[in-house]
């Protein structure tokens, strides 16, 4: 998932415009749940106005009626009065005897009504269990809810007479069609809004990423072994600027710890040659010392075989000198950077001229084609390949069947140059060691061929890597342009 990971630019840009869609929705959520207990609240309101407006006209009829005020007496007490409440009040409403039987309608047509003329059980229990005897009955219906409210009314004496039932209707047509109005305009706000939140949050974002880009550039380009430039930063926030000084006190510190570095890594290296060389030169002295010691002890200038052991003790004296020479020269060849030259090769023939010097017939050359070109110099490169091709004879141990393949191919612009032997390998520990100068797991031998190797290598502008299997074998691969 690494490589799916937003950007802080990216980051900043979605946050923004997530905040305004976030802001936008809450304020659309907001505004339809007021709406909706406004609503309930008109309703209600609106209902309980209607239920007293009903209830005082009819308690004025109570008042005036020269009849019985008596549940029996209802239906002659309301017979004409019941239409001209309604009428006034401009509501439609029923009146109930107490045991739930229809007494009077301000719709004449509900008396017929068979369904209509009793009260249900459920209603008249929680019409009575209620502490203010009044019972709001709710059945949605299309178009909204309707509300029945079943009220027990009394007479000035607080004797109970009946119980009012007066039907509620809620049309929020009119207010619905307002809301939805409402929203699409509130939409358009909030789109046009969005687009600017994109522009913003695009420029906002471009400026606070700007000075961490050019941090991030700069550390990018941060090396040890060359000089490093500060950063200027003009007009930064107070937390960029902190990170600017950061680096830039890094760099000081980086700077004075490359020259340490460095001073300490010439002369540890050359102190570690210095023993190499010297180690390896006291090997044949030790040897030709004690030549010249038991020459001495054993000299008879009347012995008849002198001249035989004087030739024999020279030719000891001449291999270990020759064996200094090499050393000599081997440490001279590694201190000594090539020269680089610009020189045209066919490097399938240059490599078939180094492995010419091989007498071994396991050695197996596999050139792409007949013809590579690129520039290297003729010298080291038959250094490189003759170094490479040794080290892989060594490598063979005598219980294996020796098997050494070099191969010779192009890989885009550069030329690749494999050697690939079944020897011993190279052990984990070793992987990391193979390329430092005196390394070598060799009893004779300084250790600086694959140093020197590296070092050609890399004069021109190449790579050297290596693949090994512990007991299998190991590849090593040139690489250098053409």
């Amino acid at each position: 998932m690494a490589a799916k990971r937003l950007s802080l630019r990216s980051r900043i840009f979605l946050y923004m415009i997530l905040l305004v869609v976030v802001a936008s929705i809450l304020i659309a959520a907001v505004t339809l749940f007021q709406y909706n207990e406004q609503g309930k609240d008109y309703h209600k309101q609106r209902l309980e106005r209607k239920e007293r407006q009903i209830l005082s006209s009819m308690d004025y009829v109570l008042r005036e009626t020269t009849y019985e005020r008596t549940p029996e007496r209802l239906s002659l007490i309301f017979k004409d009065k019941i239409y001209e409440i309604a009428n006034n009040l401009n509501v439609d409403f029923n009146i109930y005897d107490l045991e739930g039987v229809l007494v009077k309608s301000s719709v004449p047509s509900i008396e017929n009504d068979s369904i209509s003329r009793c009260l249900s059980p459920e209603i008249l229990n929680e019409l009575s269990l209620s502490v203010n005897k009044r019972y709001l009955e709710k059945n949605e219906v299309i178009g909204g809810d309707y509300q029945s409210s079943y009220i027990l009314f009394s007479d000035y004496n607080a004797n109970p007479l009946g119980i009012l039932h007066v039907p509620y209707f809620e049309d929020d047509s009119f207010n619905e069609d307002e809301l939805k109005e409402f929203l699409v305009r509130l939409g358009y706000a909030y789109f046009f809004m969005i687009l600017v939140a994109i522009s913003f949050a695009y420029f906002v974002s471009q400026y606070i990423t700007r000075s961490l880009k050019t941090i991030s550039d700069k550390m990018n380009e941060t090396r040890l072994e060359k000089r490093n430039k500060k950063i200027e930063i003009k007009g930064a926030s107070v937390e960029v600027s902190a990170l600017v000084k950061s680096y830039n006190s890094m760099i000081d510190e980086l700077e004075e710890s490359a020259v340490k570095l460095a001073t300490s890594e010439r002369e540890q290296a050359w102190r570690e040659m210095a023993k190499q060389v010297a180690h390896e030169i006291k090997n044949p002295l030790t040897p030709m010392r004690l030549s010249v010691q038991s020459f001495q002890r054993k000299f008879d200038p009347k012995d008849p075989n002198i001249s035989q052991k004087v030739e024999e003790y020279s030719k000891t004296l001449i291999q270990q000198i020759d064996t200094m020479s090499s050393i000599a020269s081997a440490f001279s060849n590694f201190a000594k950077m090539p020269a680089q030259k610009s020189e045209q090769l066919n490097v399938v023939k240059v490599v078939e001229l180094a492995l010419d010097i091989f007498a071994e017939n396991y050695i197996t050359f596999i050139p792409e084609s007949s013809e590579i070109i690129a520039t290297f110099d003729r010298t080291q490169l038959i250094r490189v390949v003759t170094n490479l091709v040794k080290n892989a004879i060594q490598a063979i141990p005598n219980t294996k069947t020796p098997k050494i393949i070099v191969k010779v191919f192009s890989e885009e612009n550069n030329v690749i140059l494999t050697v690939e032997d079944n020897g011993n390998g190279v052990s984990d520990e070793n992987k990391s060691k193979i390329f430092e100068p005196k390394f070598t797991t060799k009893s004779s031998g300084m250790g600086l061929g694959l140093a020197m190797i590296k070092n050609i290598i890399e004069t021109y502008n190449g790579n050297i890597t290596f693949a090994s299997t512990e007991n299998k074998g190991t590849t090593f691969k040139v690489s250098f342009p053409k």
